[in-house]
């Protein structure tokens, strides 16, 4: 299911009369708002936002997005959904490409930025790797897809206008998805060349100088100076994420995506989760019943012990003091 509101809208259409009533309907949308998803579903309370990283089965971390109208109800339950998956949540509030990928869009447009400007393709990737980055941001396209990255360009201009995206960015992927066939790694053909599989290393494509205004001599190029530009976009991309308000109120904690920012949701999942579940005292009815809740017991005493743990470990409340 791609970036194209139509699409979604009638795949919501379809599903509404199929859910339970109280079912939670969770979009794995990459940069399209939350908000204006939920529009289209009847209770908008029960729609929330999971994103998920390519590729899923490596990448440990998950958004969850809050719309203005999202329940509590609903990020509990995609909270307990992420965790029971062994994947790492973070709660962030609406926003288009909402943290991560405003932050990974960034930094593949800025190598983008640098193919177009003449720099040698090897010299962007490698240098790229010396910032500290994994991978590099013309690699990282192929693995999100050059296709699905055309598909959000096109999404974000119909939305906000032409001079919300660069023009000049778009071409080159028109011409490397539209005229050339070339989708990233899921068709083998992408900015690299990807042999089958236990025959070769991928090779950046022999054609990629032809896509090129110009061309720069490596010789006069400063690499202090490219790795530079790779740390400051990603730096100004992430302070304005925290001005735009998409880091949530309470998600405190560790994030593995930058421990700096300390995202992560686990005391406000366990605020909700034991609310939900009910902390009050049995009543008489059930403690004289012969058959307790030890399910619902045991969740309130599990809510209690993680709770304590996350703060003891984040800091997020004072800890007890030491008996001397």
């Amino acid at each position: 299911m791609f970036e194209d509101r139509k699409v979604k809208a009638e795949t919501y259409a379809k599903a509404q009369p199929l859910l339970k009533p109280d079912a939670i309907f969770a979009s794995n949308t990459s940069t399209l708002p939350i908000n204006s998803l939920a529009e289209e579903f009847k209770d908008q309370g029960k729609f929330i936002g999971i994103h998920f990283f390519s590729p899923v089965e490596k990448m440990m971390l998950v958004e969850i997005i809050l719309g203005k109208n999202t329940g509590d109800v609903a990020l509990a339950t995609a909270l307990d959904y992420v965790r029971v998956i062994g994947k790492t949540p973070i709660v962030v509030n609406d926003s288009r490409g909402f943290f991560a990928n405003r932050c990974v869009l960034r930094y593949i447009a800025e190598g983008n930025e640098m193919f177009l400007e003449g720099v040698p393709p090897a010299m962007i990737e490698n240098t790229a790797k010396m910032a500290g980055m994994p991978v590099g941001p013309l690699s990282l396209s192929d693995e999100v897809a050059l296709d699905l990255g055309l598909k959000i360009m096109k999404a974000t201009e119909a939305d906000l206008g032409p001079n919300s995206i660069n023009q000049d960015q778009k071409k080159l992927m028109v011409e490397l998805v539209e005229k050339q066939g070339r989708f990233g790694r899921k068709n083998s053909k992408g900015f690299y060349d990807y042999p089958e599989k236990g025959k070769g290393q991928k090779s950046l494509w022999p054609g990629l100088s032809a896509l090129q205004p110009k061309q720069l001599d490596p010789d006069t190029l400063d690499i202090e100076e490219l790795k530079q530009r790779f740390l400051v976009v990603q730096a100004v991309e992430a302070a304005r994420t925290v001005e735009d308000h998409v880091i949530t109120d309470h998600a405190r904690g560790r994030c593995r995506l930058d421990p700096r920012l300390r995202l992560c949701a686990v005391h406000r999942r366990h605020a909700v989760l034991y609310r939900l579940h009910g902390h009050a005292k049995s009543s008489s009815s059930s403690a004289t019943s012969s058959r307790p809740n030890t399910a619902r017991a045991s969740r309130r005493r599990n809510c209690w012990k993680t709770w304590r743990r996350g703060r003891d470990l984040y800091g997020r409340f004072p800890p007890k003091k030491q008996a001397a």
